[in-house]
């Protein structure tokens, strides 16, 4: 990272604002960082965090993706982008779904533009377990990112540039997501669960960070990288917060699933364990296969495999998710 210039793209967001705290905790040598996004309410918020007298390297930079000129202006001199910027909430997507094709679709195609036009040399672009057999407009959309990314790799031409895609489950108490929300329920007695057979993947804020630097370090050009994470159960979450409450079974809304999955039997064709990770490589990458697994040790996982919470083989446990809430979530968090 010495002397090297980042931009995160949507770097007001939850990833956004922990890899920004990773990079000037663990590798202070960096250049420059640009905060690139479109809400100046949270530019501001988080200039409060790292002001420029102690963190003169870090820019905010008011753009958004749509915008492939601004983006452009913003990449000048850059070395890597992080492409965090989406419409992520699946009813709002749904309701408005023109608006999430334009960021999520549109928006991805401006930033590979941009960095081509710009002399950048890693790209990492952030998936979902969404976009894996996708039944809402959200994971379409993030699916189609995700296919775009990939296949930028085969227009670089001379440009040494690599792109890859980081694909993962649900960040344990990011903003939306099901903690915050049961925890503000508590009080209340009863915790809305959707199916009591629900499942999820979970990750920590963390674990989404290191897998960026992964891929920015790591990454060949094409691959989507999936982590190895244990699931949960939705009731176990319900138990870990408030085991005295109710639940009351809503039903599951529109475009979700009862499980996620981050890797189809389609994709075992072309998935390669890499002992933390799997990666999903390309069809037809521009570097040689037996290469790749010799430098990782990595091996072709089994023809049909497929990676999904409800037939994972690891798993957190009430206690386990009450000390995740309380170390990632909430640290004044108690029963």
């Amino acid at each position: 990272m010495e002397e090297k210039s980042i931009l995160i793209t949507g770097g007001t967001g939850s990833l956004g604002k922990a890899l920004t705290k990773t990079l000037v905790d663990k590798y202070p040598q960096f250049k420059r960082l640009v905060i690139y996004s479109r809400d100046e309410q949270k530019q501001f918020q988080m200039a409060q965090e790292f002001p420029v007298d102690k963190y003169p390297q870090i820019r905010f930079f008011i753009g958004d993706v749509r915008d492939k000129e601004r983006l452009i202006r913003a990449m000048r001199n850059i070395d890597y982008v992080v492409h965090a910027a989406a419409m992520k909430h699946v009813p709002i997507a749904e309701y408005n779904p023109d608006e999430c094709v334009k960021t999520n679709i549109h928006g991805a195609q401006n930033v590979i533009d941009a960095c081509l036009e710009t002399g950048v040399e890693r790209v990492v672009a952030l998936s979902t377990d969404k976009a894996c057999a996708p039944v809402n407009l959200y994971g379409a959309t993030k699916l189609a990112s995700d296919k775009l990314f990939v296949a930028a790799n085969n227009i670089t031409g001379w440009n040494p540039i690599r792109f890859s895609v980081v694909r993962y489950g649900n960040v344990m108490g990011s903003n939306g997501s099901v903690i915050p929300l049961f925890i503000k329920k508590k009080k209340e007695g009863i915790l809305p669960v959707t199916d009591p057979d629900m499942t999820r993947f979970n990750i920590s804020l963390q674990g989404g960070v290191e897998m960026v630097m992964h891929a920015l370090f790591n990454a060949w050009g094409g691959e989507i990288f999936v982590p190895k994470i244990p699931s949960y159960k939705i009731t176990d979450i319900a138990a870990a917060i408030c085991p005295e409450c109710k639940c009351e079974e809503i039903g599951i809304r529109p475009g979700e699933k009862v499980h996620e999955e981050m890797i189809t039997s389609s994709d075992s064709f072309y998935t390669y364990d890499m002992g933390r990770y799997y990666a999903i490589l390309p069809a037809l990458p521009k570097w040689n296969i037996e290469d790749f697994k010799k430098h990782f040790n990595a091996h072709l996982v089994p023809r049909g495999f497929t990676y999904n919470s409800g037939e994972n083989t690891e798993w957190e446990t009430v206690d386990s998710l009450r000390a995740l809430i309380k170390q990632h979530v909430d640290s004044t968090f108690d029963i």
